[in-house]
């Protein structure tokens, strides 16, 4: 009997092929953007957490927001954070907007960053080719620079930029390394980088302030305590006005940002299923309508002796094959869909096979859930009314 329900509910469905068809597009786009947005999210997920690794629990990051009287940080604030217990090293940061020129290629508005040797000890994995900045440099205000790669790309295409003249702000610098290339969605991409020694850059760029550090610790078991500790020197730098300076340690962004993360996956998981909820109602629409339509059929099956579970089972069975075949289709639509954005997007197309049992489970499940009402409502159809319609 289960075959012969099997096959008369996929006779059914074939059909009436224009409705299915119409039926199964909402189950497909539900499907479709289940997998595609889980996967699309995952992939950024997992570039992010590689990115924000690079950012250690052993670093506090120090941000000068400044005040009418002190703009930002010093030398000789550097001076006084290195010489806090448990710190290992201080990484300044100042930056800046400007034109840089190479080859008769001119590029306005540019990022430029002034870094110092501890940057790239910290970082030994950012260099491609070339080396990094140096004590030297930043004792001597060298005119040296590391460019990432698209800036490589456009400004020394064919060339290798190593040894080469490039202009920063009108400033002759020469070009000592380059930096590997980051995804385009990076979070922290440094493809579009200019590095240049940080006492070079404050005099470039035409400052007398440090506006960001990155704090580099010892044991970072005492992050807490060494976070009192540089809160009590910038305190007494910004003369007791806590508003000037932030202090941010990276176990808690990290912990910050793997929770909005993990939101977000669940909000944009919320919204996709609504649409395939609204293909739930789509099958519930079309099984009722079937069920008016073979009234007469029901009422004859029942007078020859047709169980009314037999008929329900026929129906969910219907409605089972229009979720699975919609289902079918929005995996291979929603897996299309995700290759092609994380592509543009240049994130990592990350696709599990829990994400597709999830969507095809979920889909077959709103398929019978809906498919439920319209097939009771056929198994318990009189056969002396059903009969009167013939």
């Amino acid at each position: 009997m289960l075959i012969e329900n099997l096959r008369m509910s996929w006779k059914n469905v074939v059909h009436n092929k224009i409705r299915s068809a119409l039926t199964i597009l909402g189950i497909v786009i539900g499907v479709g953007s289940i997998i595609a947005l889980i996967t699309i999210v995952k992939g950024v997920t997992v570039d992010m957490t590689n990115d924000f690794a690079s950012f250690k629990a052993d670093r506090i990051v120090v941000t000068a927001i400044g005040t009418p009287s002190k703009m930002g940080l010093v030398h000789q604030d550097i001076e006084s954070i290195e010489e806090i217990r448990n710190v290992d090293s201080v990484s300044p940061t100042v930056s800046g907007f400007t034109s840089i020129a190479a080859n008769g290629t001119v590029k306005k508005e540019v990022g430029v960053n002034g870094k110092n040797d501890v940057y790239f000890s910290k970082n030994q994995d950012l260099i491609q080719t070339g080396r990094g900045i140096n004590p030297l440099d930043i004792q001597s205000e060298n005119k040296v620079t590391l460019i990432g790669s698209s800036i490589a790309r456009e400004l020394f295409y064919g060339q290798d930029p190593i040894g080469k003249d490039l202009l920063i702000g009108g400033m002759n610098f020469i070009v000592i390394g380059t930096l590997q290339q980051s995804h385009a969605f990076s979070s922290s991409s440094i493809n579009e980088a200019v590095i240049i020694p940080y006492t070079t850059s404050m005099q470039l760029l035409g400052t007398n302030y440090i506006m960001a550090a990155d704090v580099y610790m010892v044991d970072s078991a005492q992050s807490e305590k060494t976070t009192l500790a540089i809160e009590t020197v910038l305190r007494e730098a910004f003369k007791n006005q806590e508003e000037g300076f932030l202090l941010r340690n990276t176990q808690e962004m990290l912990s910050t940002i793997n929770g909005m993360i993990t939101t977000l996956s669940l909000l944009i998981a919320g919204i996709a299923s609504i649409s395939l909820v609204v293909g739930g109602i789509g099958i519930m629409n079309m099984m009722l309508v079937s069920v008016t339509e073979r009234t007469a059929e029901i009422g004859l099956r029942k007078a020859l002796g047709a169980q009314p579970k037999r008929i329900q089972q026929q129906f969910l069975l219907e409605a089972a094959f229009l979720s699975l075949i919609g289902g079918f289709i929005g995996v291979v639509c929603g897996v299309l869909a995700a290759f092609a954005i994380c592509a543009f997007m240049g994130t990592s197309f990350l696709l599990s096979p829990s994400t597709v049992l999830l969507a095809l489970g979920f889909s077959m499940t709103i398929g019978i859930v809906f498919g439920y009402a319209p097939a009771r409502k056929a198994s318990r159809l009189s056969p002396i009314e059903a009969l009167r319609s013939i």
